[in-house]
């Protein structure tokens, strides 16, 4: 019995993996639609609220930068976020002389936010260094779709503090530490 469930699971699998490998490779992909949120976490709440209570940021900015296989650049643009921090950036996979765009050379990140006191980029879910369009979660006729794990930006206090290059420690000329 349970040999016959894990063959039928194993089939989906293999049948929805064919069905995506068509529909993503297939040349009539038009659009692209990348869709996530952009959220406030303060460090400075208690555990439970700073893991679970993170506050949605809006008019925080999200921007799509892809490349093609030179590593030019076809296609920016950017979506600033809704009051329930969401954004939604869409493209069309035709960038130039019919030439296709490759989602997987497309790199998603947060550029701003216009909260004061909640604009120090992190990279929980990638959102500093960008995050590579790498496996749709949706495909619908001609359309792909990709759902991100949140960007959070961050209070003053919680940013992790730079190392100076002389820790509080100044040397003369004559060799002699001063604090």
């Amino acid at each position: 019995q349970i040999i016959k469930m894990v063959s039928v699971v194993a089939l989906w699998i293999v049948a929805a993996s064919v069905i995506m490998g068509q529909v993503w490779g297939d040349q009539t992909i038009q659009d692209i639609r990348v869709t996530g949120k952009v959220l406030c976490q303060d460090c400075n709440r208690p555990w439970s609220e700073w893991v679970k209570g993170a506050k949605p940021i809006k008019g925080g900015i999200v921007s799509i930068t892809c490349m093609d296989e030179r590593r030019r650049v076809v296609h920016y643009s950017s979506d600033s976020t809704d009051e329930l921090g969401g954004f939604e950036l869409n493209i069309n996979s035709e960038v130039c002389e019919n030439k296709k765009l490759n989602p997987k050379l497309c790199r998603a990140r947060l550029v701003s936010s216009p909260d004061y006191d909640c604009n120090i980029m992190t990279n929980f879910g990638n959102g500093h260094t960008g995050v590579t369009l790498s496996w749709p979660t949706s495909t619908f006729q001609n359309s792909l779709g990709y759902t991100l794990e949140p960007f959070y930006f961050t209070t003053q206090t919680c940013q992790k503090p730079q190392q100076e290059e002389q820790d509080s420690v100044y040397h003369d000329n004559n060799n002699n530490d001063h604090y």
